[in-house]
Order: structure tokens, then sequence, then C-alpha cells
């Protein structure tokens, strides 16, 4: 069998994602065929920063632009560059080029001073594609998808919606078939019927139309938000649907933060990431951990 094309997007030339490209080639050649979204002139560069020569077999698909890296810095050249990386990675998989793509990080704020309006990848999948992309995170031993994603967590009150919250169920039941959910409530204790809060009984009664309409009891909730990610409850889950960003991801980068990955379900391509940012304050000093982008590969090609 022919091993996969997946196209991968080198993220923010000023961290740690071009490092962990070249660190981790060798081992990924043996389980597909990468295309890295960068040009011979920005890879000179970084093969000079991290005093490493560039393998024969590190496969181009040249991304226009010269900008000079500077280790650790936020810039304007380099946020649009990583944009243009990205968006030549899913042009490849648009062509047929490449099976699936896979992102290193990127920097927020360096895209906000390229003038770029999207908070991240996800939203500009999102946007491009328009389609509603579901962010999860996890690995094989628990995995979190957001309700909500980059947004204050004043706003997410009002984001709780009957009809929102059925649409986001089932899309997630569509993207990974037939798992157990366990959907967090908004509030403490999960609003304590209607004492501290009552935004539970929206998404409870989503939770119920699903289940309905899928014909099995998979979405389960709402639960407590404290309890559900203790050892004895992720003894019976997988998988978790958390309301905002930072009541999924805390727990799951507490306990799994070397080998999560992220996702982009309910697109019409295949897209993984890194679970980490650009690690400005170790860029270029060798110091960079490869498992995450290992393992988001290998997820990858297991949803081809």
């Amino acid at each position: 069998m022919s091993l996969p094309h997946i196209a991968i997007s080198v993220g923010d030339l000023n961290g740690v994602g071009i490092e962990i490209a070249l660190k981790s080639h060798k081992e990924i050649l043996q389980i597909c065929k990468p295309i890295y979204c960068i040009n011979s002139c920005m890879l000179k560069q970084v093969s000079k920063l991290l005093n490493v020569k560039i393998p024969k077999s590190f496969e181009l698909s040249e991304v226009d632009g010269i900008f000079e890296i500077k280790a650790g810095e936020v810039s304007l050249e380099s946020g649009e560059y990583s944009y243009e990386s990205f968006m030549r990675a899913i042009e490849l998989c648009e062509t047929k080029k490449a099976e699936a793509l896979v992102t290193m990080p990127i920097h927020k704020e360096a895209w906000m001073m390229a003038g770029l309006e999207f908070v991240g990848h996800t939203d500009l999948l999102r946007k491009y594609f328009k389609q509603d992309a579901i962010m999860m995170l996890g690995c094989e031993k628990m995995f979190v998808a957001l309700y909500t994603e980059h947004i204050p967590i004043k706003d997410v009150p009002s984001t709780i919606e009957l009809q929102k919250l059925v649409k986001f169920f089932l899309d997630l039941h569509k993207s990974i078939g037939d798992k157990k959910v366990a959907v967090l409530g908004l509030n403490p204790h999960a609003g304590d019927n209607g004492v501290l809060g009552d935004e539970e009984r929206e998404i409870e009664k989503a939770i119920e139309i699903v289940n309905s309409e899928i014909g099995k009891e998979l979405f389960v909730g709402t639960i407590v938000p404290d309890i559900a990610f203790t050892p004895h409850f992720r003894e019976n889950y997988n998988y978790f649907v958390a309301m905002y960003h930072d009541q999924g991801l805390a727990p799951l980068k507490a306990l799994y933060f070397d080998e999560s990955i992220n996702v982009s379900l309910n697109l019409p391509i295949i897209r993984t990431s890194v679970d980490h940012g650009t690690a400005f304050d170790i860029a270029y000093k060798n110091k960079a951990k490869t498992l995450s982008y290992i393992n988001a590969v290998k997820s990858a090609i297991g949803f081809i």
C-alpha cells in the first residue's frame, strides 16, 4: 500500500513548529509522505539557526515570502507567512495532492498584526468552508469537544440556545460515530436545579432531542463540571463536551498536555494539529517536544 500524502503547514517560523517538523521527519516518513508548506529560502534560515542539515527527502510546496526569522518574537511577517503556509496546505487537500493536513502552531497576535480577521485555524476553516467546524482536543484516553471556543466567558451564557446545541451535538455525533459523550453543565454544580443558573435546562432539552433523533442514549448530562474529569468518571467516558474553552482544556492539559492533539471536525477536509502554542521561550533551542505532532499526524492518517 502507498503511504498517504499529508500537507504540513509550518506555523509561526519564529516559534518551535519547524524545529519539531525537522526532529520528527525520519519517524513521520515511516507512516506518510509529508509535504512541508515552506520555501527553500526560509528553510535555509531555519537550517542555520538550528545548525541542522535539511534532509533530501524533505519535500516542499513552495510558499511565497521571505523575511528574517527572529526567534521568540511576535511579528507581522511571521504571522503573514504562517497564514500563507496554512492556505497552501488547504489548497493541497482541495486539489487532492494531499489526503489531510496537519498544522503547527500560529501566534494569534501575529495574525492580528498581519491584518487577519481570524482568531485561529478553526475559525478560518469555518469561514473558508462555510461550515460549522467543531474543535475537539485530546488523545486516546480523553477527547474534549468545545461548544464555544475563543470568546470571553461573559458571552458564553448567551450562546446556550436549544437549536444551536442540537445542531452541535448532531454534528459531533456525525463526526465521531456512536461514542458515548458526557456533556458538562455551564454552572457550578450544573446549576443545582436552577439555584445557580438555568442554562442546564436548555442543554438537557437538547440532549433529549438528539438522543431521540439518533435512537440511542449516547449523550449524557448535564454533568457537574468539577467531577467530570475525575478518574472514576473517566473510566466510563472518553468523550466530553465542554461549554467553554478553559472548562475543558484546563483539565485536559493538566492530564495529557504532551500527547494531546487538536482536530477540526465537520469539514470537507481532514485537519489535525498539535495541542500547544508557539513556545517562543524555547524557539530554536532544540528543546521542543515532538509527541503531540507525531500523534497529530497519526490521527490525521486515522481519519483518512
